[in-house]
């Protein structure tokens, strides 16, 4: 089943999440690589693809698991949870329909 991992960051997270970026992605190129990844990425802090100093405010997974158990724990051996860049992460059931 597909889980959506929603991801809040805490304040001025942009140099913490360039330390911890290589090791956040390698972790989503396994799941992509398996053919579980449906999307991801970060939302960024301003209305712009590139939004700069201002960073970003959080991210989304969606990818499968086995079951919500396994989501979670997923979400929570990310390595910006590690570095304390998220303040709050979300992980729920979800349900593709479109397209």
């Amino acid at each position: 089943m597909w889980y959506a991992i929603v991801s809040e960051d805490v304040e001025n997270s942009l140099e913490k999440r360039k330390a911890a970026r290589p090791a956040h992605l390698e972790r989503l190129y396994e799941l992509r690589d398996q053919g579980r990844l449906f999307v991801a990425g970060p939302n960024p802090a301003i209305d712009s693809e590139d939004p700069g100093p201002a960073g970003f405010s959080g991210s989304l997974v969606i990818a499968e698991f086995d079951s919500l158990a396994s989501a979670k724990s997923w979400a929570d051996k990310d390595p910006y949870v590690a570095a304390g860049i998220y303040a709050n992460v979300v992980v729920k059931p979800f349900k593709k329909v479109l397209p």
